[in-house]
């Protein structure tokens, strides 16, 4: 199998940016935790809503079909345009990141290179954690949006289900997930080997979102703490989880008197500005404070109080498990089932791009069958017509079939072949149309 290496594989920007064609090409855009740190990420992050928004500038754009991802690591898109340019602008537009600023942290990936991307994406291989399944979710979410708003088209809609399926069979028919790794967990664990009798202390759970909801099952799970308090600006959402896990809710007035008390506080909110600054903060005790908030939600400025020890997600990422090794070890199993399904996935659109040629050439040579068998009904008395219109068809099958063949097996000369059937069938008109 061909190791799938993006890096030397990237377009640069400035080559994608001048390139200008009438013709859309399939592109992946973004940036992740690799070159872009948190604050550049939080930047570039994409509520639900500023997604909605982008899907309805998309068709504005002469953009044909657009997929979106945007988590605490990653902010991509993937979508059909005539270069990279509509894409980046689309997201500058709608988040507080510039172009400049995207040009110095970004990677862009066409075509092939696109799928490939999308692939090592879905499956867990490019994440941050190794094997940190909570981006398919992501990607699925992404795509219905997408489909709602009229956005998918066939190609990406089967390239989705492709990396979707890839990422069932890696989890399970490898163990690179083992140990359940993932941001919440390296949280719980970073709490677990720093705080000293950990099922004794105080811990506050601020947002309860996605993560926030993982990290306090991970809490539950390993560390037997009895005194969790969940704090939300909805509190019927953190009721909600409370209930599940028997766990005492507190209002959001209260947080400053809350803090005051615990001796770690978890922060996993959705705002676009901090929501732990350091006028909320009077304290007696240490306390240790985990942001798990992109862009981030606790202010720098809560570093000023000396009791306070502030830990953020990047910082997170480099806590080692047990497990990583193996996982790693897991890594040459899971590329070899990305490339079984990317090979089929590559092999049904490299079919998809000459079915309308071969389409095209079937109903010429019907055209020429139907005029020939009408000029031999005048000439030849008693002609069996219905004996001519079975060979005729069968010889029509034949030949489209072959053609079909050497296009399958073309190798690099796909457009040349189908462009030259093109020319000698004159059929652009029938292709086109």
């Amino acid at each position: 199998m061909r190791e799938i290496d993006m890096k030397n594989n990237a377009i640069s920007i400035s080559k994608i940016t001048n390139t200008s064609a009438a013709k859309a090409h399939f592109f992946a855009i973004g940036l992740n935790y690799k070159k872009a740190d948190a604050e550049i990420r939080g930047h570039f992050s994409i509520s639900e809503n500023t997604q909605k928004a982008i899907l309805s500038s998309a068709a504005s754009n002469n953009i044909q079909s657009l997929s979106l991802i945007s988590t605490c690591n990653r902010t991509e898109l993937y979508g059909f345009a005539e270069n990279a340019s509509q894409l980046i602008k689309l997201l500058c537009e709608h988040t507080h990141g510039t172009v400049e600023e995207f040009e110095k942290v970004a990677y862009i990936y066409q075509g092939k290179d696109a799928v490939s991307h999308l692939f090592k994406v879905g499956t867990g291989l490019d994440s941050q954690i190794l094997g940190d399944f909570e981006i398919i979710s992501q990607l699925r979410n992404g795509l219905r949006r997408s489909k709602k708003a009229g956005l998918l088209n066939a190609y990406m809609e089967r390239l989705g289900n492709a990396v979707i399926q890839a990422s069932k069979r890696i989890k399970n028919e490898t163990e690179i997930s083992t140990g359940a790794t993932s941001v919440s967990f390296a949280a719980v664990q970073y709490i677990m080997a720093r705080v000293p009798y950990v099922n004794e202390k105080n811990i506050l759970l601020f947002g309860i979102g996605k993560i926030g909801r993982n990290t306090c099952e991970n809490l539950i799970k390993h560390t037997k703490n009895e005194h969790i308090t969940l704090i939300n600006r909805t509190k019927v959402k953190a009721e909600e989880i409370a209930g599940k896990f028997n766990l005492v809710v507190k209002d959001y007035a209260n947080i400053q008197s809350e803090i005051a008390t615990t001796d770690v506080l978890i922060v996993a909110t959705g705002a676009q500005q901090p929501t732990i600054t350091k006028e909320l903060l009077y304290l007696k005790k240490p306390l240790l404070i985990l942001d798990l908030s992109i862009p981030k939600n606790v202010s720098e400025c809560v570093k000023d109080n000396e009791h306070v020890t502030l830990i953020h997600l990047d910082e997170l990422s480099k806590v080692t498990d047990a497990t990583l090794e193996h996982r790693q070890s897991q890594i040459p199993l899971a590329k070899n089932i990305i490339s079984e399904v990317a090979t089929e996935f590559n092999l049904w659109a490299k079919n998809r791009s000459f079915a309308p040629t071969i389409k095209a050439l079937k109903s010429k040579l019907s055209e020429i069958k139907i005029g020939e068998i009408d000029n031999q009904r005048r000439k030849i008395s008693g002609f069996n017509e219905d004996q001519a219109e079975i060979i005729s068809n069968r010889i029509i099958q034949k030949i489209t079939t072959q053609f079909a063949n050497h296009l399958k097996g073309a190798n690099g000369n796909t457009q040349e072949s189908i462009d030259l059937i093109n020319k000698v069938f004159q059929l652009n008109d029938e292709v086109n149309g």
